[in-house]
């Protein structure tokens, strides 16, 4: 895989929508971000807040390339979503058809669970093998809970054991715990892992130190993520007088972006009630 096409996945999937996200988060609590409980100042939280969601995000982004580097390899891929047995639905990582092996991978970033949560890790993977055991009964079945970062394994024994207690469960299922490099091994595709590791280093050496909070430096391309958000959430922004002070003026300290959302506003129906606020807050 080519450099940009990884770089893009990476961008799209951890930045894109952020902003939107951060600002609905804002408005459904915002006293996580400007009430005197807290030690942090709004600048010092938005770049926490903005931080945790680029790590859930980086899972997303692992999923979608690893789906594409099986399709580039030859492996037949599957619908990922299903119906599990109360016809509930239920998402497998990774499904795909290779030499008439069935595989499947539950897919985490690291092996860092409390004791309670690595219970669920476990039951929701039970869950997922008697869907796919019902789905097809006759395929040989291969599992992999699989975690992308090898230098933390915590659980590792409490999950193999549990791994041991499922193959024994399953007829024709073939179950393993894998860590970085492992899986690809298992695979016989250790390229991949290599040209991950290698295009990540790159990557991240692009990054900037901390997630950049001033949303007017490309007030455009801001406003053009943002200007969607209902018009409910952007009353909710403007009305109050602390969020908009603490949070709404850290984010836009040039105004830029609010400018144009006014020009947007005025053209709106939906928004002509935002529009007179944010109007009046700019003037004054």
């Amino acid at each position: 895989m080519e450099y940009t096409l990884f770089k893009s996945i990476f961008n799209k999937q951890i930045f894109e929508n952020s902003k939107v996200d951060l600002l609905t988060k804002i408005v459904l609590n915002p006293s996580r971000y400007v009430g005197i409980f807290r030690p942090t100042k709004p600048r010092a939280k938005i770049i926490q807040n903005l931080s945790q969601s680029h790590e859930i995000r980086f899972g997303d982004a692992f999923e979608k390339l690893l789906e594409l580097y099986f399709q580039e390899n030859n492996y037949t891929l599957l619908p990922k979503k299903v119906k599990d047995l109360n016809n509930e639905d239920l998402s497998i990582d990774q499904l795909f058809f290779k030499d008439n092996d069935l595989f499947f991978i539950e897919q985490k970033i690291r092996d860092d669970h409390d004791s309670t949560k690595k219970v669920g890790q476990i039951n929701n993977f039970d869950r997922k093998i008697q869907v796919l055991k019902n789905y097809y009964p006759n395929d040989n079945l291969k599992g992999f809970f699989y975690f992308i970062d090898p230098d933390l394994i915590k659980n590792q024994n409490y999950y193999v054991k549990q791994l041991m207690v499922l193959s024994n469960k399953y007829l024709n299922v073939d179950l393993k715990v894998s860590y970085g490099k492992d899986l690809f091994i298992h695979l016989d595709k250790v390229f991949i892992w290599e040209e991950i590791e290698n295009h990540l280093k790159k990557w991240r050496e692009e990054l900037p130190e901390f997630p950049e909070i001033n949303f007017d430096l490309d007030s455009n391309e801001t406003f053009n993520e943002i200007k969607t958000i209902p018009p409910n959430v952007f009353k909710e922004l403007f009305e109050n007088d602390l969020v908009y002070n603490e949070i709404v003026l850290c984010i836009f300290p040039t105004k830029e972006t609010l400018y144009l959302l006014l020009d947007f506003f005025k053209k709106e129906k939906s928004y002509k009630n935002v529009a007179l606020i944010l109007e009046n807050r700019l003037k004054n």
